[in-house]
């Protein structure tokens, strides 16, 4: 058998659309795990990396934490942190939330940084707040670029949430661990074209989340 055929044997297969190990429900669990690790990292990222764009302060410090954070092995990082812990939903969000904070802290930075000075020298010159500079003047022009990390750790997460089965949690992962414990090979290749599918889906949102947020004089440059 090819990989089509594993493919079709597995998504004819009514049992796996139906119950706790159907695909729905993978599905969901999949999108729970990722929207959490992804809100969690956004939240940690976000504020840093507009911050120190915006006042061009910590630009080596944060390069440094991102390479040193890129460097750590989700599995063995999760392995680490279930013997430290134990099991459960933290363990997986960890590393999760660990490799999707360097791309949006360091891209929001980036995004910042390079704004043309000449808007926001001139509204220093009106006198507008530095809070209203920032979100007023510098992320509209920024937010293409900061979008853009955005879905660099939205698709990291996507990929990368399968390790969750690995600490008897839910997500399509489940398919890929049980399948190669069990060698069946339908479930393997059915979870990981789930995952890719995902993952594709999540690229065309955050396509349509750059046509709706930003304005077309940005776009187009």
């Amino acid at each position: 058998m090819n990989i089509l055929d594993f493919m079709n044997a597995f998504f004819s297969d009514s049992a796996h659309w139906h119950g706790y190990d159907g695909i729905p429900q993978r599905f969901l669990e999949h999108i729970r795990y990722s929207l959490l690790a992804l809100a969690i990292a956004a939240a940690i990222g976000l504020p840093v990396g507009l911050l120190t764009g915006h006042t061009g302060r910590g630009g080596n410090a944060l390069a440094f934490i991102a390479n040193a954070a890129r460097a750590l092995p989700s599995f063995g990082l999760l392995v680490l942190v279930v013997l430290l812990i134990g099991f459960g939903l933290l363990p997986v969000m960890i590393p999760l939330v660990v490799l999707a904070v360097p791309p949006i802290l360091v891209t929001t930075y980036e995004a910042v940084r390079t704004v043309d000075p000449s808007p926001v020298d001139a509204a220093r010159g009106m006198g507008m707040r530095e809070s209203h500079i920032l979100f007023r003047v510098e992320v509209p022009v920024a937010l293409p670029l900061i979008l853009s990390g955005l879905r660099s750790a939205a698709i990291q997460i996507v990929s990368t949430a399968t390790i969750a089965a690995y600490v008897s949690l839910g997500g399509l992962g489940r398919y890929i661990i049980d399948g190669l414990y069990q060698r069946d090979y339908e479930k393997v290749v059915g979870g990981a074209t789930l995952v890719a599918a995902l993952a594709l889906v999540t690229l065309a949102l955050f396509w349509a989340a750059g046509r709706l947020l930003v304005s077309p004089g940005v776009r187009r440059r």
